[in-house]
């Protein structure tokens, strides 16, 4: 089940190798294990893709993907889950980071009005930078292994579901 359900909302792999943004990876994309889809790489993708969702960069995409072929992963399933840090999840995701961080550092809540100047942005990453960059860290590690955990847990029930199904169908049989 986990995986038929996975798997109707992964795009073509050929589609994806066509990607302009993924000709920096060359023939890497050319690893089988990219393209398949067991629990293993399942789980490894919503690790990676979750983890990379939290770094601040507007490269995300590229670095999960990256992340993916370094640990032989499901590719798609790692990009695609960067959008979980979309434009629209993207400002109350990064404050909560930002809370998270500042919690742990005991930092003091500063002032936020938002410019559109070096100045600024060199006064938000000396104020809140290092506590919105740990809260990041910290959720993004711990998204990355409750999806690991949990990825791994129901595909492991779906397999058992799925062989005590058969056994019992097997069973009516006889």
């Amino acid at each position: 089940m986990a995986r038929r359900m996975i798997k109707k909302w992964m795009p073509n792999h050929e589609k994806i190798r066509q990607t302009r943004a993924l000709k920096v990876f060359g023939s890497l994309l050319h690893d089988a294990n990219l393209w398949h889809l067991n629990r293993r790489s399942a789980s490894g993708a919503f690790a990676i893709g979750l983890f990379c969702a939290f770094i601040p960069v507007p490269f995300q995409m590229l670095l999960a993907a990256a992340a993916a072929i370094l640990f032989r992963v499901n590719l798609p399933l790692s990009v695609g889950l960067v959008w979980v840090s979309n434009p629209i999840t993207m400002p109350p995701l990064f404050y909560f980071c930002y809370e998270v961080g500042r919690a742990v550092l005991s930092a003091p809540a500063y002032p936020f009005n938002f410019e559109l100047s070096w100045d600024w942005l060199i006064y938000s990453i000396e104020t809140i930078g290092p506590a919105f960059l740990l809260g990041c860290f910290i959720m993004g590690t711990l998204a990355s292994l409750v999806s690991y955990i949990a990825i791994r847990v129901m595909w492991r029930i779906s397999v058992v579901r799925a062989w005590e199904a058969r056994q019992h169908r097997d069973n009516r049989k006889n």
